[in-house]
């Protein structure tokens, strides 16, 4: 197998858990300042130039940071990441959903419409960018409350691809200039616990 990534959340993310599973793989790192994602040769494993791409030994392409995760899951099954049962599972799901859409897409569409990197992507619309930046407070502030049972992780008492999202989404924050506040008691507990774990230095 063979893993293309670079700079950025989501081949972080991947690092990450491959690290809590103790997977090396053969990595190639992507540059977008040189347009790698752009050359033929990478669009033709993944045709909207983006990173992370798994490419498995018979030629299979997995793309999308979560269904690589899942991936690596089903193959190297011990730490389980995703749940050990039916509620388990499904608890890691709806952690995982909630951080994506709830965190990361927040903070996401500050840096997407506000960096100049991003400027060629798409139109950007810097007011929108400033109307999430002050949404994002809140958003943790959401995560705060839901974390006031005590509980050490997102998803219950395990670690899981959850905390990984919601970790990363905290880095992703720092990068933007959108730090967890530091009077949220509960996710600050959180954040400390998760960024601990040797793998966060992936």
């Amino acid at each position: 197998m063979k893993l293309y990534q670079g700079m950025g959340p989501n081949s972080y993310r991947v690092r990450i858990f491959m690290a809590e599973k103790g997977i090396e793989l053969p990595m190639v790192d992507i540059d977008f300042s040189k347009a790698e994602h752009r050359a033929p040769a990478f669009l033709a494993l993944n045709s909207l130039g983006q990173i992370p791409v798994l490419e498995l030994d018979d030629g299979t392409i997995i793309t999308e940071s979560v269904a690589i995760c899942r991936y690596l899951e089903e193959t190297h099954r011990e730490p389980q990441l995703f749940g050990t049962d039916a509620v388990g599972r499904a608890k890691v799901e709806m952690w995982n959903r909630r951080a994506e859409l709830v965190i990361f897409g927040t903070i996401g569409n500050v840096a997407l419409h506000s960096d100049a990197f991003f400027k060629d992507r798409l139109t950007q619309f810097p007011a929108f960018a400033e109307t999430e930046r002050q949404a994002v407070p809140k958003k943790w502030s959401w995560v705060d409350r839901e974390l006031a049972d005590g509980r050490p992780y997102l998803a219950g008492d395990a670690f899981s691809i959850a905390d990984i999202t919601a970790g990363v989404c905290a880095w992703l924050g720092d990068v933007f200039g959108m730090a967890v506040p530091e009077d949220l008691a509960n996710v600050q507990r959180w954040l400390k616990r998760v960024r601990a774990r040797p793998s966060f230095q992936a």
